[in-house]
């Protein structure tokens, strides 16, 4: 079925292009998408299975401070949250992966976006235009609760990024918190308690979200790493003992 290009579409980026999606891989990775888990009735008004959009890595999605003109949905690949200027010092505020929802709080609030979003890994996303998601939203009280349900995810994200910063008083309960953080945000849980997800952020990023210094990040992951910990393979980190990190904080 041929769609009509909305406007939201006209003004993405040139590196963004739409393909006919084969499948929610936000599914497909056992991390079901926001919609995704409303039914299919509920689905078909808002025409979500028509295209996707897809970012090659390292490529803006939007940037802070434009207009919100419409939410994006993920359903591959893993997109890195900044607020700041890019010409000033930037802050991490997290990594969002298969299932997230984002600009939600802008598209609501019809405002603009209150971070920047860049992808870390080539990435897939329907895009749902402002206008479109609140006659949505209006008609279904099911898609209500569950938007409420994402602001309040939101809110939990803001208030572990401000403990972690204020509350953790050494480098590496701070670096603990946000690797338990990455791994309920972004990983998946084996048997016995352990989280594995994939190494996204260069040792620097890592440092900016912990406050602390490249250098001490590689000296403080190296000694969980010792203790038996974690363990890093092939940029992928798994958590042993997400007990002990918890110990720390």
């Amino acid at each position: 079925m041929q769609t009509a290009i909305t406007s939201a579409e006209q003004a993405r980026p040139r590196h963004i292009t739409r393909q006919v999606p084969t499948g929610c891989a936000a599914c497909a990775n056992r991390r079901p998408g926001w919609f995704c888990s409303l039914g299919s009735a509920v689905l078909a008004d808002l025409e979500l299975a028509t295209s996707t959009i897809s970012l090659p890595a390292q490529a803006a999605l939007f940037t802070q401070g434009d207009d919100a003109r419409c939410l994006y949905l993920i359903c591959g690949g893993y997109l890195k949250l900044t607020a700041g200027r890019p010409q000033d010092k930037q802050m991490i505020v997290r990594v969002a992966g298969p299932g997230s929802m984002l600009g939600l709080y802008a598209v609501l609030s019809h405002g603009v976006y209150e971070v920047s979003a860049e992808s870390l890994t080539p990435a897939q996303l329907r895009p749902v235009e402002r206008d479109r998601f609140l006659s949505f939203l209006r008609s279904h009280k099911e898609a209500q609760m569950r938007a409420v349900q994402c602001i309040c995810q939101e809110y939990r994200f803001a208030l572990q990024d401000a403990c972690r910063i204020a509350l953790a008083e050494t480098v590496a309960a701070r670096l603990a918190r946000l690797l338990l953080e990455l791994a309920h945000q972004i990983g998946e849980q084996l048997n016995e308690g352990a989280y594995r997800f994939p190494l996204l952020l260069t040792h620097e990023e890592m440092a900016s979200m912990a406050c602390t210094t490249r250098e001490t990040v590689t000296r403080t992951l190296g000694q969980f790493r010792k203790d038996g910990w974690i363990s890093i393979e092939e940029s992928v980190i798994t958590i042993h003992h997400p007990d002990q990190l918890q110990h720390l904080i």
